[in-house]
């Protein structure tokens, strides 16, 4: 496998890490912390200013129209400094808007490239390919929408919400206007830090033309799995940096720790699992970018997400000892964030279940199946 990348991919990830790491030092994520804040809206106008927010939107929408590998990169970066920014969730439904949606979303997906106004999306592993929490009846002037979508990330300061709904039995994409006659917000906040909010629906009325045409999930879902691995990797990669760095330094019996042989070993699993899902994710990465068919790849990528900030988080824990559970020291945050990374991701019992039926309909299994051009989608 060849994982070199462009002078361009360079560039952005190098802006990227730039950018995030240079905000997010302990001291600022102490303060955030104490302070409570959700969203590091300082730090979500930098990224605006930098270009962060529209890598995949359309080049006609006013994105930058790169692909998931140069996505890929920025958010490894946001996971790796754990910036609390809604980079992955605003862009992808925007570009999800642009693709299937008609006219009427033009303008709301120019002015999220413009970074003028905020986007969020809604997805449960569960709810978005079985049915959902939301049901859609056909009225004259448009969709009535009635349910709830619980804990959708930034949708308290989101301008439009991406959502699935249930009509006829089939699960229809619909943008909702989150100050919309009928829509209520609770909020709440993650143990990582994200902002999110239940999405209560009374007899909302959308219009047809804020509703997608198409199979959004078969386009959409992947994408998904793809960013939040993406951030996985970010997370789980400075995790085991520092707590290499901590093991190097802590005394215990006059050796540094680092050098017991338990410690190594584990250590060398947490670098075994996170270099599974390395691979995986640019597998993924490279034939959604070349319109390849994806989808057990996919579930596979998500399931290593979830079990690499499992087996590493857990880990990097215990070597820390009585460090690993001290709020006042940085390594507690990178295993809320896998928590909450697992969580989005539906979890690993769900996801295996969810590959077991792809796998089932599928007799040509693994990475190296359908990547001629004819079975591209």
């Amino acid at each position: 496998m060849n994982f070199t990348f462009s002078e361009e991919q360079l560039a952005i990830s190098e802006m990227a890490n730039s950018l995030f790491s240079d905000t997010c030092t302990d001291q600022y994520l102490r303060d955030y912390d104490e302070a409570g804040q959700g969203t590091m809206s300082d730090l979500w106008n930098k990224s605006v200013e930098t270009g962060l927010h529209g890598v995949i939107i359309p080049e006609e929408n006013g994105g930058i129209a790169l692909g998931m590998a140069e996505l890929s990169l920025v958010l490894q970066a946001q996971g790796g400094a754990l910036a609390q920014v809604p980079l992955w969730r605003h862009q992808l439904a925007a570009s999800v808007a642009a693709k299937f949606g008609g006219n009427g979303l033009t303008t709301i997906i120019e002015t999220a490239a413009e970074g003028n106004n905020l986007l969020t999306l809604a997805f449960n592993l569960v709810d978005t390919t079985s049915g959902t929490g939301v049901s859609a009846e056909k009225g004259a002037s448009g969709l009535k929408l009635n349910g709830v979508v619980q804990a959708v990330a930034v949708a308290s300061i989101a301008d439009f919400i991406l959502l699935p709904c249930s009509i006829n039995d089939t699960t229809l994409w619909v943008v909702v206007d989150s100050k919309a006659n009928g829509v209520s917000l609770v909020s709440g906040q993650m143990t990582h830090g994200e902002e999110v909010a239940d999405v209560h629906l009374n007899d909302v009325v959308i219009a047809d033309t804020f509703t997608l045409n198409g199979d959004v999930n078969s386009w959409l879902v992947p994408r998904i799995f793809a960013c939040l691995a993406s951030l996985q990797l970010g997370v789980s990669e400075v995790q085991i940096a520092k707590t290499v760095e901590y093991i190097s330094e802590r005394q215990q019996f006059g050796r540094a720790i680092g050098t017991f042989q338990a410690v190594q070993m584990t250590m060398a699993d947490t670098k075994i699992a996170l270099e599974a899902l390395r691979s995986n994710l640019w597998q993924l990465c490279y034939r959604l970018d070349n319109g390849l068919a994806c989808e057990h790849e996919a579930y596979a990528t998500a399931w290593h997400a979830t079990d690499a900030g499992h087996k590493i988080g857990h880990a990097a824990q215990h070597v820390h000892g009585g460090f690993g559970v001290d709020v006042s020291y940085i390594i507690f945050r990178y295993l809320y964030w896998s928590r909450a990374i697992s969580l989005n991701l539906g979890g690993s019992p769900a996801l295996l279940a969810k590959l077991g039926d792809v796998l089932s309909a599928n007799n040509n299994l693994g990475w190296k199946y359908n990547l001629d051009e004819s079975d591209a989608k």
